[in-house]
């Protein structure tokens, strides 16, 4: 069980349970980006990932499945992803700003779409001189084979429209490995801020679905050592109790998304409530795990108004650090 000290950890065990209750849920739900027969999982050799560097997290205990990964709507996706790593995307030394931002792509926990929401989050934003790192979180296990994962999936939503919700306990052990790995990329990123030509207090965090789950999680609980600011992109968007130095958070939504779409914008009222900055962008359309496709949606725009959004709030500015 992870041990949080109170109030944090009163926060998180609030916020832990709408968040979990459809963490499982985000791994079926992504609206295909792509053309319909790009939605098979093609198994795939485990891509080259230059610079990837190992977290000290260790191993996820009891794991026996080896890390696997394929393809999906054009895409790349790893599973039983056991050790975590960080992979940094360095800006031109002309363009750096000393801003950093790590990167947490969704898969409900038992995937990662390391390419459309890592790697090309990543490439962009070292493109606009952000320091980038895309975290290779460890998940929870899954059938090692492709056609067992494919079944486990199927089953673990037959006849039941809602994932049992689990008890607060229950949510914040569930993350605890994963929120570990984020703590740990933290704290690499500001132990090597020379080297990298980055600011130590200006280093931000992106999650995507569950992804974004996680981004929450450790702003909510590594104060202090955690973002300086936050981007939830299509993840949940439930109100939850926040501190009131809680970071800047920028949120993207399509209002078609199958998960968060329905639910009411609770967060944005919880930030607002301690009178912290928060910018939210609801698009028509764009389903679940847009990303980085290119899609004839408003969606697509989201990246962009995220840079403006970090220009607006001086990351963009050339501040390297001494």
């Amino acid at each position: 069980m992870l041990r949080l000290s109170n109030p944090v950890s009163d926060r998180l065990r609030r916020a832990a349970v709408p968040l979990a209750a459809v963490a499982l849920a985000a791994s079926l739900a992504f609206a295909s980006p792509a053309r319909a027969q790009d939605d098979r999982m093609i198994p795939t050799e485990i891509p080259s990932q230059p610079g990837a560097l190992t977290l000290d997290t260790g191993p996820l205990p009891g794991a026996t499945a080896t890390e696997t990964w394929h393809r999906q709507y054009g895409s790349l996706f790893a599973r039983n992803v056991t050790v975590a790593t960080l992979t940094p995307f360095l800006p031109d030394p002309a363009r750096a700003t000393g801003a950093a931002v790590i990167v947490a792509p969704g898969g409900g926990f038992r995937q990662l779409s390391m390419e459309n929401e890592g790697w090309n989050v990543a490439r962009a934003l070292a493109e606009r001189g952000v320091a980038a790192f895309v975290l290779k979180y460890r998940l929870n296990p899954t059938p090692a084979d492709m056609e067992g994962f494919e079944r486990s999936m199927r089953e673990m939503f037959a006849g039941a429209a809602r994932p049992p919700r689990p008890s607060p306990d229950e949510a914040i052990a569930g993350i605890a490995p994963q929120i570990a790995d984020a703590r740990a990329a933290f704290a690499l990123v500001r132990s090597r801020a020379g080297e990298w030509r980055i600011d130590p207090d200006r280093v931000g965090m992106v999650g995507f679905s569950a992804g974004a789950m996680l981004t929450l999680a450790t702003a909510l609980t590594e104060r202090g050592a955690g973002p300086a600011f936050i981007g939830n992109i299509y993840g949940p968007i439930s109100s939850v109790a926040v501190p009131a130095d809680v970071p800047p958070m920028f949120v993207a939504l399509a209002a078609d998304d199958p998960l968060f779409g329905q639910g009411g914008f609770g967060i944005v009222e919880s930030w607002r409530a301690v009178g912290r900055p928060v910018e939210f962008h609801l698009y028509e359309q764009g389903g679940h795990g847009f990303g980085m496709y290119p899609k004839p949606t408003t969606s697509t725009g989201w990246f962009d108004a995220f840079v403006r959004w970090l220009g607006m709030h001086h990351y963009l500015e050339r501040r390297p650090a001494a």
